[in-house]
């Protein structure tokens, strides 16, 4: 059994797999979030999975940490009494958004984005697009346009498949490219884009619960 269990680890091809203390299934790391205990037994996230300590590994999604919280998988798991603040899966939510906003920062600092639906469209129809990045509260008709225009260059053999990614709210994405609401933006194919996609597509599986307060509709 332990052979086979240690093959099914070394399966992953993106790393060691881990065990969610939830659900007991193994994944990638990708997949999952690191948690740790502080020195008074506080449920800590380690979203970098750099902190020192053991690691308690749970699926990266919103009801999966809620469900860990509720039903005292982290004491389970340490075989120890543990604090598991009942706002962990909110504070989880905000970390991801917060490195999802850097990641888009970074990607403009790099020259490595565009923003509005003239420069998208653009982008697209040129072949340089990675991942098109709607606002949550975006209108779906300029959504549906691009992804439309992302289709047809596909066809064309001159994109490959484009993610499409909203884990952001207008507000967020503003805030984080140093201007107002920002409805559309496109990541373009660079060193980037891999860490960048990445960020973003770890808070939309996640799932967004509350709306921030100082979200507005754009």
């Amino acid at each position: 059994m332990a052979t086979r269990l240690a093959k099914k680890l070394d399966a992953d091809p993106d790393g060691p797999a881990r065990r969610c203390i939830v659900s007991g299934e193994s994944g990638g790391k990708d997949g999952l979030i690191r948690f740790v205990l502080d020195p008074q037994g506080q449920v800590v996230p380690d979203l970098a999975q750099k902190l020192p300590g053991r690691g308690f590994w749970v699926t990266g999604r919103r009801e999966t940490v809620e469900k860990a919280v509720a039903k005292g998988h982290f004491a389970k798991a340490a075989q120890a009494q543990v604090i598991a603040d009942p706002g962990l899966a909110g504070l989880v939510e905000r970390l991801l958004a917060r490195r999802a906003a850097d990641a888009l920062g970074l990607a403009r600092k790099a020259g490595a984005l565009e923003t509005g639906f003239e420069k998208v469209l653009t982008a697209i129809t040129r072949g340089r697009v990675a991942c098109l990045i709607e606002a949550r509260d975006g209108a779906q008709d300029g959504r549906r346009k691009l992804e439309q225009r992302a289709r047809v260059m596909k066809e064309q053999g001159i994109l490959a498949d484009v993610p499409v990614l909203s884990p952001l709210w207008a507000d967020e994405m503003g805030l984080a490219l140093g201007r107002g609401n920002v409805i559309h933006a496109a990541l373009i194919q660079g060193r980037m884009q891999a860490k960048v996609v990445a960020d973003l597509a770890r808070l939309e599986r996640y799932g967004r619960k509350d709306r921030p307060e100082n979200a507005r509709a754009g």
